[in-house]
């Protein structure tokens, strides 16, 4: 081959940040270069600094590829809070320890604040004063939401003196940067993970074969069923509610709640898998959340790397359960509400976040006055009516999740209460068969037994390596055969 046969243009492409390809694991190009990537890694195996170096630039690299110039954030905060933890770790005195821990809270809910929400604030601000406010053209940087809650727990966990801070900076870039979780979660917690960073590298066979079963399981949720069905069904429903009947907006409304699981989930399984074939463990961020029986275990089951940050940085820090019931209750609504708008600066969030905090708070009620206890649950037909009435509330609120305006939030209602029309049904079962049985398929899985799943892991554990190879490539020849021509990014990168 001579240097003629070479396309130089691939290869910068391979360097430069284009905002229309943005590096995800679902795309062929990731795959390739994680494959490149796993080959340096595995010859880096026993120079613990070396590696941990090489995987920090190449989550700086992945970052920049998702991201362009404003890779600069990541390097910003994670020096910030390194220094600022230093400091805080040498002053004794609670007041100055409170000092260094607020400078952290205002470096990074600052970049938040700017980056997510001065449009949000200056609308608002405007309309109240009687004025007129032209948004600012402002960039919002994927994944800032996740390292930034990342680093905040490592601080706030210095200022409890739950933790000690990190000597060595480059581990600490090792700790924020750690590309499978940077961009969409989970957001990982700095006592769990930095005990790992100078271990020395060790996957077993069942962290391997874990592994492989997640990325699978990941890439068939994101790329088959979440991308297919928003693309062919859910994205028509709600772009346009009112020229479908009820029933055509009712699919559309469970699509998009499998949707969105699958897109997330997915995403959480293969930065978990990924992590577990780097020698990482990673807690786990999903427990199939539409099989909950009540809306406190929807949130047991949820998001649950964000819901218990929520829980132990914000719900406990305004004082949790422990000045009285009303007290409690305000604290749920208000962590929820901040919770909804953490998704993004837009009244949607605000109302989604707003409809789950009420929620838990009459649930926390309900429980007080029947005198159930904590973690007590349900069985039977108690259990099966509680899990459809919890599904269908989460559901309802989807809609104005989904919904930038409240006016097609209140179109999607309307057309299912007054405008049903079930004798459609079967037509729009034979127009859209496809979509349909991936989204049978898609909730048969997730409310199946959870042995099923624990089996066919297993199996895949056991399965010799060239069984693995073999069930990954299949995989990708799916993805591939079904997907889009333009790349579908992940729901959550925009949060």
């Amino acid at each position: 081959m001579s240097l003629n046969d070479i396309d130089f243009g691939r290869l910068r492409d391979i360097f430069i940040y284009d905002p229309q390809a943005p590096l995800i694991f679902s795309s062929g190009m990731f795959l390739w270069l994680f494959a490149a990537f796993m080959v340096i890694y595995v010859l880096l195996q026993h120079r613990n600094t070396a590696r941990i170096l090489f995987v920090a630039l190449f989550s700086y690299y992945f970052y920049y590829k998702s991201s362009g110039t404003y890779f600069f954030l990541l390097v910003f905060v994670t020096l910030g809070d390194f220094i600022i933890a230093r400091f805080m770790d040498c002053t004794s005195n609670k007041y100055g320890r409170r000092a260094w821990v607020v400078l952290s809270l205002c470096l990074n809910l600052g970049l938040l604040a700017y980056f997510k929400y001065t449009n949000f604030l200056g609308g608002v601000i405007a309309s109240l004063m009687g004025g007129e406010f032209t948004a600012l053209d402002i960039f919002l940087p994927v994944g800032i939401s996740f390292f930034t809650f990342q680093s905040l727990s490592y601080t706030i966990d210095v200022y409890r003196c739950e933790i000690k801070p990190l000597a060595n900076l480059l581990d600490y870039a090792f700790y924020v940067s750690f590309f499978p979780q940077l961009v969409a979660g989970p957001i990982v917690r700095a006592r769990d993970f930095i005990p790992q960073i100078r271990k020395p590298l060790f996957v077993s066979q069942e962290m391997f074969g874990r592994g492989i079963f997640l990325l699978v399981v990941g890439l068939f949720k994101k790329a088959v069923i979440s991308d297919y069905i928003s693309i062919n069904f859910v994205e028509r429903i709600f772009d346009n509610p009112t020229l479908y009947s009820g029933v055509e907006n009712l699919m559309g409304l469970y699509g998009y709640a499998l949707q969105i699981y699958c897109d997330f989930s997915g995403y959480s399984d293969m930065a978990i898998g990924i992590a577990l074939l780097l020698g990482f463990h990673f807690n786990m961020n999903f427990n199939s959340p539409y099989k909950s029986a009540s809306i406190t275990e929807f949130w047991h089951r949820w998001h649950i790397s964000l819901s218990s940050w929520l829980r132990d940085y914000l719900y406990i820090s305004l004082g949790g359960n422990r000045h009285g019931k009303f007290r409690q209750y305000l604290n749920l609504i208000i962590t929820m509400f901040l919770g909804g708008l953490w998704h993004g600066a837009s009244w949607n969030f605000v109302l989604w976040g707003m409809f789950h905090g009420i929620a838990l708070a009459l649930h926390k009620a309900w429980r007080s006055i029947t005198g159930r206890k904590k973690g007590e649950e349900s069985h039977g037909i108690r259990r099966f009516l509680g899990v459809i009435i919890t599904f269908h509330f989460v559901c309802f609120c989807w809609i104005f999740f989904r919904n930038a305006d409240i006016h097609n939030s209140m179109d999607m209602l309307r057309q299912i209460f007054t405008t049903f029309r079930p004798q459609l049904f079967p037509q729009l079962l034979e127009g859209y068969w496809r979509v349909f049985a991936l989204m049978g398929l898609g909730f048969l899985l997730h409310w199946a037994p959870d042995r099923w799943e624990n089996s066919v892991c297993n199996g895949v554990i056991r399965l010799p390596f060239l069984g693995k190879a073999i069930l990954m490539i299949t995989m990708i020849y799916v993805v591939i055969q079904m997907k889009s021509s333009e790349i579908q990014p992940f729901i959550y990168f925009q949060f």
